[in-house]
């Protein structure tokens, strides 16, 4: 009877039971719910993250363009750099903590930086530092930050050889982590030659990158980046740094392509039908190299005038066709190896390269062809002159008389010439270049017309080249020194200084090469141009560009001549400033000028700087030939002290040059 009698303790296992029954039944459903959620509302997303892990987008670098003088020679093109960088965590797993966030042993796996180091031929030194940096890198790696140090990969050798880069690749399997990333790296076979007008190239700073990839940017759509980065720039990249390289950056450049490739766990590129099957279309994106550019410089002559410069420690020219404006040489001394900047041996060697350039006192990174301005001595007379004919203040044909000096008011110091000249003309001044005669003319002729003709040739404002940071210049008025100081600071002696291109005339080689070229062809200033042509790569212009005008001046034809007289005189009359440079072969025509510099001592200067410094200006202007000018030079030796010794033999040397190249490419075709 007792077996028919209910059991408590059956009771409480039934209570239990369906307790245990409901904790399982609402496990299994958050499961469910969990793989629900990831299986069918996540499952693209977890797939595309999964796809991420495995596939890999890898850059394919681009070809930067081609530039090439008028005669087609290269002046720079580009160079394929073997750069190689390592992911510390796996060249040096042993550095990691002994866990990561899973709870698996990274540390087991093999370190390869002895075999990294052992191909690379690190010094015990090398590698001992390394090591050291990997393992404070990777101290507090904990295995979920992407961004951290110890993942991130690093450059450890720039520009190896090919058969380190083959070693590499014979003892892939044992380098985990290793990546050999190709760099292309500017290269320019003349080294230091036209070094200002070809500009560098440079790592991008970290402003120019923020500008460019600014906060965010990666969560960007598509067109969005195109807009805000539509030159592609990232990270390591390089840009134009300085001359045609700055200033036609979007044409060189080019776009990067890209392909996709499979990567194991430990980052090792995998190939065959299996990892073809994991990528999705499209695998390949072909990259669009650079445009290539034609220069008007003409490599040859500019190679003369590097020779002719020998002697001097600093100074500029400049040659211009006169009827075009293009620009056959622009020369600044001294100048720098762009591939010690551009990276070609290294970002320690381009540190030291800027560190050292920055430090020269002659200014090496300093365009003296157009950053520079410089009072212009003598060869502004001719645009005093040409004022004094258009206002009618001074009959050309009168004759003043030049003691050697004059004397203005009681209290000023007397306004010295070169030396006696007895009565002279205004041809006669123009070619033994009297200072006395033209302070008679400035007086005559006032100040205001004097900076409008010179303003009118383009002096005191920039040319618009647009390579380099250009110098405007200054070619001052009455308005100019009102309102700089009062109306009743200015006084005569401005004007007389300023008639023989001292006191506050400033102007820069370039812009007095095209005022002469303006002066050759009768009154056309143009804007100089260095790039002549867009190429394709075997050389067919893409598209040309035309000459363009920016004053016609208007000279009447009997002044022009005058002018043209008188700046023949020059070099061809006995009594000429250049006489000393005179050649029976060569019809020249120009001014030479020594002008001063308004020196002021620096106590804390070296004193052999301080002399240089003190010294005047060698210039000479010319153009040739002149019964039909073709071209006009401007050579500058910053502190040569007497263009007729110093500037004017460079510029006949040049013209030489010049002639002899015309003539040897005449029978031959043109490339």
């Amino acid at each position: 009877m007792s077996v028919l009698v209910p059991r408590s303790d059956v009771a409480e296992f039934r209570k239990r039971y369906k307790w245990m029954s409901l904790f399982v039944l609402a496990l299994f459903s958050a499961v469910a719910v969990r793989l629900f959620q990831l299986q069918i509302l996540g499952g693209d997303d977890y797939a595309a993250m999964a796809h991420e892990n495995i596939v890999r987008r890898v850059t394919i670098q681009t070809a930067r363009g081609i530039l090439r003088d008028s005669q087609g020679k290269i002046l720079a093109s580009s160079r394929t750099s073997y750069d190689v960088y390592i992911a510390p965590m796996k060249v040096l797993p042993s550095a990691l903590p002994q866990r990561n966030h899973r709870g698996n042993r990274i540390a087991d796996a093999p370190d390869s930086l002895p075999k990294v180091a052992e191909v690379l031929r690190m010094t015990p030194d090398e590698r001992e530092r390394l090591s050291i940096r990997i393992r404070e890198a990777c101290a507090s790696y904990d295995g979920r930050d992407k961004g951290s140090p110890c993942g991130r990969q690093i450059l450890i050798r720039e520009d190896v050889s090919r058969d380190i880069i083959s070693e590499l690749e014979q003892h892939r399997n044992e380098l985990a982590g290793v990546e050999v990333v190709p760099t292309p790296i500017r290269f320019y076979p003349y080294k230091h030659l036209a070094s200002h007008l070809l500009g560098y190239i440079s790592e991008l700073d970290v402003d120019a990158l923020a500008k460019y990839r600014p906060d965010g940017y990666e969560s960007l759509p598509t067109d969005e980046k195109e807009r805000v980065n539509p030159l592609g720039y990232d990270r390591r990249d390089r840009w134009g740094a300085g001359g045609v390289e700055r200033a036609w950056e979007s044409h060189l450049r080019g776009k990067r392509g890209w392909e996709k490739r499979v990567v194991d766990a430990w980052g090792k590129y995998r190939t065959g039908p299996a990892a073809e099957r994991l990528l999705d279309a499209p695998q390949k994106q072909e990259p669009l190299p650079g445009r290539n550019l034609r220069l008007s410089v003409d490599v040859e002559l500019t190679q003369t005038i590097e020779k002719s410069m020998i002697p001097y420690r600093s100074g500029a020219v400049v040659v211009t066709e006169t009827r075009t404006g293009r620009l056959l040489a622009l020369y600044s001394k001294p100048n720098f190896d762009p591939n010690d900047l551009s990276g070609g041996g290294g970002r320690a060697k381009a540190r030291e390269a800027f560190t050292r350039l920055y430090a020269d006192p002659y200014r090496p990174m300093l365009d003296k062809t157009m950053s520079g301005a410089y009072p212009p001595g003598s060869t502004f007379k001719p645009f005093s002159a040409l004022a004094a004919l258009d206002s009618h203040s001074l009959n050309p044909d009168a004759t003043q008389r030049c003691d050697g000096f004059i004397r203005y008011g009681s209290k000023t110091k007397p306004l010295r010439c070169t030396h006696v000249h007895g009565s002279v003309n205004m041809h006669a001044a123009i070619s033994q270049s009297c200072n006395i005669f033209f302070f008679k003319l400035a007086e005559a002729t006032t100040l205001d017309p004097i900076a409008k003709v010179a303003s009118a040739f383009g002096l005191g404002q920039r040319s618009g080249l647009s390579l380099n940071p250009e110098a405007s210049g200054r070619i001052p008025s009455r308005a100019w020194y009102t309102l700089r100081h009062s109306a009743n600071y200015f006084h005569k002696g401005f004007t007389l200084n300023a008639a023989i291109g001292q006191g506050d005339v400033t102007v820069t080689p370039l812009q007095l090469a095209m005022a002469y070229a303006a002066i050759a062809n009768g009154g056309t200033l143009y804007e100089p141009q260095a790039v002549v042509a867009i190429e394709t790569a075997d050389g067919v212009p893409m598209q040309e560009f035309e000459s363009r005008l920016k004053n016609k001046i208007a000279i009447q034809p009997d002044h022009l001549q005058r002018l043209h007289n008188a700046l023949r005189d020059v070099i061809n009359s006995d009594e000429g400033t250049a006489n000393a440079i005179h050649d029976r072969t060569l019809d020249v025509a120009g001014k030479t000028g020594t002008a001063q510099p308004g020196f002021h001592p620096n106590p804390n200067e070296d004193a052999k700087i301080q002399w240089f410094r003190s010294r005047n200006h060698a210039w000479f202007a010319a153009f040739y030939p002149s019964h039909a000018p073709e071209i006009s030079i401007v050579v500058l030796v910053e502190h040569g002290e007497s263009g007729p010794q110093h500037a004017a033999p460079v510029a006949m040397q040049v013209i030489r040059e010049y002639q002899r190249l015309k003539a040897t490419r005449a029978s031959k075709p043109k490339p």
